[in-house]
């Protein structure tokens, strides 16, 4: 057997498995979550925090053109000194963020899912306070980026318990 048809082979058997588990693409025709692209309408945003959130989503979701869904949320940052140098200043802060979230049906408003994603990002407090600032806004940034990818990928996930057609 040469090499290229044992390549093709070995492919068709490792794909074999999935095709049997009925695997299908989320996002395909027919997949679970093909309806939320453009159809999630979320809150609006009342700060930098939930600016940053909401502007993820809408990348990752598109923004909303016949909506089906409402998505509310609930953000909260926590802020730990991580470093502290001799001369007792911290130096290194950790932010912990939490999203609490509401999937709703637009027509009716009942709650289709819900649930909480959380993760973790730190800055640097060393230099000018310019400097610290801006790590910290971009830490912050990053923070409501990764709970946003969480946040869909929970959606994307568990849409075949929720999104029937």
């Amino acid at each position: 057997m040469s090499s290229s048809d044992r390549r093709t082979f070995l492919t068709l058997a490792a794909t074999l498995p999935l095709a049997a588990c009925g695997f299908a693409p989320a996002y395909g025709p027919g997949g679970a979550a093909s309806g939320l692209l453009g159809r999630v309408e979320i809150d609006a945003p009342s700060n930098k925090d939930q600016f940053d959130l909401v502007e993820r989503l809408e990348e990752r979701l598109g923004r909303p053109s016949a909506v089906a869904y409402r998505l509310s949320y609930r953000v909260s940052v926590k802020e730990e000194g991580q470093a502290i140098s001799r001369t007792n200043r911290t130096n290194r802060y950790q932010l912990i963020g939490t999203l609490n979230y509401t999937l709703h049906g637009a027509p009716d408003g009942k709650a289709l899912t819900s649930g909480k994603v959380a993760s973790f990002t730190a800055y640097s407090a060393v230099g000018t306070s310019v400097g610290a600032a801006a790590s910290e806004a971009d830490a912050r940034t990053r923070l409501m980026r990764i709970l946003a990818d969480q946040l869909v990928t929970k959606l994307v996930a568990t849409s075949a318990e929720w999104n029937r057609p």
